[in-house]
């Protein structure tokens, strides 16, 4: 019987498992983890707002064409041909190279005319174009 009490001992102590090493292992980890992890987010850099308001810039000044019913174009309400409107569009755009540009067409305008005005603009490939729209009145 004593034979048998020896081999039951330890047979039991070999189901057991020592976790302690592996304990140690994983708060080292965590240790680790904790001491870089502020590190790497320290690294931030941000550019926060001064106290003074930022230097008044002058609105940009709008160009508007206009074409009316009759295929008579408008240039700052002044009546232009289209190929004087290519000359004046072309002299703004050398004295400011950012030019904006709004056209307004009227409701019973030939898209013809429209697409003359709208091919000046291409041509002198001025890109900042609005058209201008007028909302729907219902009785």
């Amino acid at each position: 019987m004593s034979l048998k009490k020896t081999s039951r001992s330890q047979h039991s102590s070999l189901t057991e498992l020592n976790i302690t090493p592996l304990l140690d292992l994983v708060f080292v980890l965590l240790v680790i983890f904790i001491i870089t992890t502020p590190q790497m987010m320290n690294n931030l850099e941000m550019n926060l707002p001064s106290g003074t308001p930022p230097p008044p810039t002058d609105k940009p000044k709008i160009t508007n064409i206009a074409v009316d019913a009759k295929g008579q174009t408008y240039l700052n309400d002044e009546m232009v041909t289209v190929a004087a409107l290519k000359d004046k569009l072309q002299q703004l755009k050398s004295d400011n190279s950012d030019l904006s540009v709004v056209v307004k067409g009227a409701d019973d305008v030939d898209y013809q005319n429209m697409v003359n005005v709208l091919d000046v603009l291409q041509q002198l490939d001025i890109t900042k174009v609005g058209l201008a729209t007028q909302a729907a009145t219902t009785p």
